[in-house]
């Protein structure tokens, strides 16, 4: 059996599928679509084998299961592909603000960050201070729209006696999620689709999971202060931090709107 010529092209191709599958099984791993994914990668493999080996009954079989698939694969993982596409979106997005921000066009815009942020933590602690539960979602790159329309718009400059008093325990307003957009509550109230990832511990509540859920689907951050322990804990792209010195949760959320 003569093996083919290797050729560079073919490496180049042989590290991309692998850096595709890697960023795939990152998409997945810890939710339910993991087992689906190995099933699917397995019987890939299979299928390869037997077209390798001139199975032509088992490599038939195997084919018409995996053409007939891709659309049973776009249902069943449409919230990972909406990530993956997301992801790659909002990657480049951002290096070019990050370019511009160089040449000083945003300048204006980052320094209302860095405001919203200095609010955002002053109304957290006080909140803590008190075991006031709170969940914020702070939009960065992206369109937080479709969430919205599950709450009650605002529009409404950021401060913290604001934040403190939509929060306040018996208050109409402090069920569910606020957004903050552009130095501006834009709604309260907000529904935030609950992540079904295995990786959260069993003692977080529906805030955490709704947080987790929001910065799994969006490029959004968000922060929580816990009811129960008046925990504060930091939110992005599905991972969560709890803080105790208010000063590192300030620093860490400039760097992240910055």
């Amino acid at each position: 059996m003569q093996l083919p010529d290797f050729r560079i092209i073919d490496l180049i191709d042989i590290l991309l599928f692998a850096a595709l599958i890697f960023y795939l099984y990152r998409l997945v791993k810890g939710t339910a679509a993991i087992n689906i994914f190995i099933g699917i990668v397995i019987i890939y493999l299979i299928y390869e084998v037997t077209v390798f080996l001139e199975m032509e009954m088992l490599s038939r079989v195997l084919g018409g299961f995996t053409g007939a698939g891709v659309f049973a694969l776009i249902v069943v993982f449409q919230q990972e592909i909406r990530r993956f596409l997301l992801m790659i979106g909002s990657t480049n997005f951002t290096s070019r603000r990050r370019f511009l921000r160089q040449l000083r066009i945003f300048k204006e815009e980052q320094n209302a960050n860095l405001a919203i942020v200095d609010h955002v933590v002053t109304a957290c602690k006080r909140m803590s201070a008190t075991k006031t539960g709170a969940l914020i979602a702070i939009k960065r790159d992206g369109s937080l729209d479709f969430l919205k329309n599950s709450g009650d718009e605002m529009d409404i400059v950021v401060n913290a006696p604001i934040i403190q008093s939509i929060f306040y325990k018996n208050s109409t307003l402090h069920d569910g999620a606020m957004i903050i957009e552009d130095n501006k509550i834009t709604a309260t109230r907000v529904v935030l689709p609950v992540s079904d990832s295995r990786k959260i511990p069993q003692r977080f509540g529906l805030r955490h999971r709704a947080a987790v859920g929001l910065t799994e689907r969006t490029n959004a951050i968000a922060v929580i202060v816990s009811e129960e322990t008046g925990k504060v804990s930091l939110v992005v792209d599905g991972e969560f931090e709890s803080y105790d010195d208010m000063d590192d949760l300030s620093s860490k959320m400039k760097a992240l709107m910055d």
